[in-house]
């Protein structure tokens, strides 16, 4: 009798558990029903449907919309956080389609999530850690109207799947860690031409393609479809030549080539960053004259590492308007494209195309290939956070010898209004030649002086220049500190360049480089015509109210032919190397050699962050 009880009991304790787990079966699925939320177009930030919420903060203030002005771009900071007393399951999207013209995603980075997938994410519960994700998203907005994106968001219990709503749409991933060319077809602010088959034209007023490279600011330009290489252009003017020989428009062999190619330090290559890595140093450049800005035939191809943009190239960045160009940088710089026999295309400052002679003398921007491997580590595109490649992208410098370091580099040296510099480059064995990142001034205006009031045409302890440089400005501009690092009585060339000749001869006697010009030694000098950072780094303007650089004095001498008179060679600002005589006003930019034992303290070398520096121990 004992046992028939015992198992009767039995029964009906596991009746009375079987009941109980299947009613909380059936009440984790109500609860899931209970406590999935959504927040789309409502204005609304905090949604309780049972007892569970949510907060979302748009760069730091409770919103629902991401709103982007017409043709551009905007980075938002997106924070989602879970306010309830346990872990809960949140979902984050983007409502309704969108329009031509507009793409939004998010950036994977250090520091922030990537956004949840369809099923949702997991936060913890309020007050403890994980219980909020933080998202870079991006809003690109090509068309002429302003766009606001709204958000919406789903929250549930934790051990459920979410599901997006009709109308809600993941954000994709953004890619600006890759191959060069792949983060640059993936941005829609380049809005990229394919009408060329063999070249994908970057357009626009201002796309997305900023990038560091070799100590300069360069803007991607195209994009080559077969082997995906990416060319590129210098955002300034590296320096002002003439192009070639009077009436000789035949870029193989001339003056130009030969300074873009040049493997010294008085070129350009010479003065790149491991270019073998970096650069397809078997480029193919289209030299075709042409009086047009259709694409050229090919009859005149040139193979060097280092070019310079053709008409045809300039063209496609803005066939409907040059001068809002991305590529107008309002000063005047040299196409690789002959004209006729004497002439060659350049841009002017306003961004129309015109021809000058060969023997002018005006800006170069040279051009280079990426390699389809190099790839993108850092950076957003734009000119405040341009992108930084892999194996260029130095940290934690301290310690560095600056002798080292590469031309076009960023130094803070001196003090007052005049502290930002630039290296020229490596001229004097282990020493380091800097100029000032632009003409010098006085209580916000550029001061002038003349080369030498009575009209000496030598740089000399005589000459007016001379005397400022080496006295006043070391005294006021550089200061006691910094003059220390400045190495003493380094040479400076004094040598002549004529017309249509040979930017070589500005150091070498008929540009044969092992015979040097007439030299002095000083501890403060002036650039010479054909080095780098000769020319115009920043922007002219045509408005009186803003100045932004100045005619500048260089130490070359000039005349026009043997039976001419002898002047100077200027920096003007228009970006070209002109001339005049030295008993007239202008600007300074001067020039030194600091010490080899120079180390780097601090920054990394860009306008923002530019190195600092002292003496080893």
């Amino acid at each position: 009798m004992k046992k028939i009880l015992l198992e009767t009991s039995f029964s009906k304790i596991y009746m009375i558990i079987m009941v109980i787990i299947t009613l909380l079966i059936l009440g984790g699925y109500f609860s899931y029903a209970m406590f999935t939320v959504s927040k789309e177009k409502s204005n609304a930030i905090s949604i309780v449907t049972g007892n569970l919420t949510y907060e979302l903060l748009v760069d730091g203030e409770e919103s629902n919309k991401l709103v982007v002005e017409s043709n551009s771009s905007k980075e938002f900071i997106v924070t989602l956080s879970n306010p309830n007393n346990r872990i809960a399951r949140f979902n984050f999207y983007y409502v309704g389609n969108l329009i031509s013209g507009v793409d939004t995603g998010y950036i994977e980075e250090e520091g922030y999530n990537i956004t949840p997938v369809e099923t949702g994410v997991n936060l913890e519960k309020d007050g403890t850690s994980g219980s909020s994700n933080t998202y870079i998203i991006r809003v690109s907005n090509i068309t002429d109207e302003e766009v606001t994106i709204n958000l919406g968001v789903e929250v549930g219990l934790d051990y459920n799947d979410l599901s997006l709503p009709s109308d809600g749409h993941l954000f994709r991933k953004i890619i600006n860690r890759g191959t060069v060319s792949e983060v640059i077809k993936d941005d829609i602010m380049n809005r990229l031409n394919y009408e060329d088959s063999e070249q994908t034209f970057v357009t626009g007023e201002e796309p997305y393609n900023y990038l560091w490279y070799s100590g300069k600011l360069w803007r991607v330009v195209s994009i080559n479809p077969s082997d995906n290489t990416t060319k590129l252009v210098t955002q300034w003017n590296m320096s002002a030549i003439p192009y070639n020989k009077a009436n000789n428009t035949s870029f193989e062999g001339s003056y130009m080539e030969d300074w873009l190619n040049d493997t010294t330090v008085d070129g350009f290559l010479g003065n790149l960053r491991e270019p073998d890595k970096f650069i397809k140093t078997d480029s193919k450049w289209d030299a075709t004259m042409m009086t047009d800005t259709t694409k050229p035939p090919k009859t005149t191809i040139v193979t060097d590492a280092v070019g310079i943009l053709n008409s045809y190239e300039y063209s496609m960045t803005n066939k409907e308007n040059y001068s809002h160009s991305y590529l107008n940088n309002n000063n005047n710089w040299w196409l690789l494209t002959p004209y006729n026999d004497s002439d060659y295309r350049y841009v002017v400052f306003s961004g129309i195309l015109s021809n000058w002679s060969s023997a002018a003398s005006s800006g170069i921007r040279p051009s280079i290939n990426l390699k389809s491997e190099i790839k993108i580590v850092d950076g957003r595109g734009t000119v405040e956070d341009p992108y930084r490649l892999d194996g260029d992208n130095d940290t934690n410098m301290s310690g560095t010898l600056l002798n080292t370091r590469y031309s076009g580099e960023y130094i803070k040296f001196g003090t007052g209004e005049n502290n930002l510099y630039r290296i020229v480059s490596h001229e004097t064995g282990d020493l380091t030649k800097i100029t000032s990142a632009e003409p010098l001034k006085e209580n916000g205006t550029f001061k002038t002086i003349t080369f030498d009031t009575n009209n000496n045409i030598n740089y000399s302890s005589s000459t007016t220049i001379y005397k400022f440089l080496n006295e006043e400005f070391l005294k006021n501009c550089v200061g006691e500190s910094f003059t220390n690092l400045i190495e003493d009585d380094t040479i400076w060339y004094l040598g002549m360049v004529e017309s249509g000749m040979d930017y070589r001869n500005a150091k070498y006697i008929n540009a044969d480089i092992l015979n040097t010009v007439e030299t002095i030694k000083s501890k403060i000098g002036l650039l010479r015509l054909g080095e780098l950072m000769s020319s115009q780094t920043d922007k002219y303007s045509s408005d009186p109210t803003i100045t932004k650089t100045t005619t500048y004095f260089l130490i070359t001498k000039y005349r026009y032919n043997s039976n001419s008179p002898v002047s100077i060679w200027y920096s003007n600002e228009f970006g070209n190397s002109s001339y005049g005589n030295t008993n007239v006003y202008n600007g300074i930019k001067p020039a030194l050699n600091l010490k080899q034992n120079v180390i780097i303290t601090g920054g990394d070398g860009t306008k923002n962050n530019p190195f600092t520096l002292d003496l080893a121990l």
